[in-house]
């Protein structure tokens, strides 16, 4: 039997079951049986499988949805990493990210604002909560690092992977705004766009991770004149917006080069 945690997090105990359904149906067809699907105080997902296929499971699961390394004798410098935007602390100028590891206590990894200056600003020095303002990078926002120090005093350093930079280019290259939704499925989400009309206003719904997407708009239209209405159909979903116009009046077009 194998019994891990998945880089998932649930916004409520109600979204058990929702995860649950997924899992059972990512396995279909394997020789394993999901024995145990329950949510951590934190809210990870942690599971236990069995079957003559759990080898195949796990490497499965891990490909789709990414497993916590749970404990730091798990990480590795130059690890790549799947985590989220925990909170930053403007009085050191640090970014954290949740990246799975709480044993034998949480541990965040750090992003200090001189990597994310020359990572997401062309090396230029602007304040951290600019950079989080611009780049929309809200508490829960699935972000993929790579572990770039583990120092003796425990304390984890990271940096933004490459496929996450590239993900960031891919956005503001788009010039299309985005809707990121935090604590809602696909279908919650598709379902509240349907209901307040904004359908034909979008060109797709990314998934960012489980329980975490992005509205595509279409040209032309700006993601937050969509808040007020798809809000009240996401009341506990939290919805950020990503502007590449902002981004590039901010930095200047001569930023699209740099990314």
């Amino acid at each position: 039997m194998h019994t891990v945690t998945l880089a998932i997090r649930i916004y409520s105990a109600s979204q058990i079951r929702y995860v649950k359904d997924v899992l059972k149906s990512k396995l279909e067809g394997l020789r394993c049986s999901l024995e145990k699907v329950e949510a951590t105080p934190a809210g990870r997902i942690k599971i236990a499988f069995s079957g003559e296929d759990e080898d195949v499971a796990l490497r499965y699961l891990a490909k789709e949805f990414a497993v916590c390394p749970e404990s730091l004798e798990n990480l590795e410098k130059n690890a790549v990493v799947k985590g989220r935007v925990s909170g930053l602390n403007p009085n050191v100028d640090n970014l954290y990210v949740d990246i799975g590891v709480f044993q034998p206590k949480e541990f965040q990894a750090e992003i200090p604002i001189q990597q994310l200056q020359v990572q997401m600003a062309d090396g230029r020095k602007i304040a951290l909560k600019k950079i989080v303002e611009l780049f929309g990078l809200c508490k829960n926002l699935p972000l993929t690092v790579k572990i770039s120090d583990l120092a003796a005093d425990n304390s984890v350093k990271a940096m933004l992977a490459e496929e996450q930079r590239a993900i960031f280019g891919i956005w503001i290259r788009s010039l299309l705004d985005r809707l990121l939704v935090l604590g809602a499925t696909e279908h919650e989400v598709r379902d509240a766009l349907k209901r307040t009309g904004f359908t034909r206003d979008i060109v797709d719904v990314e998934q960012l991770s489980l329980l975490e997407h992005a509205v595509v708009c279409k040209l032309g239209t700006d993601a937050v004149g969509l808040i007020p209405k798809v809000g009240r159909n996401l009341r506990n979903a939290s919805l950020i917006v990503f502007s590449p116009r902002k981004v590039v009046e901010f930095f200047g077009e001569s930023f699209l080069d740099a990314l």
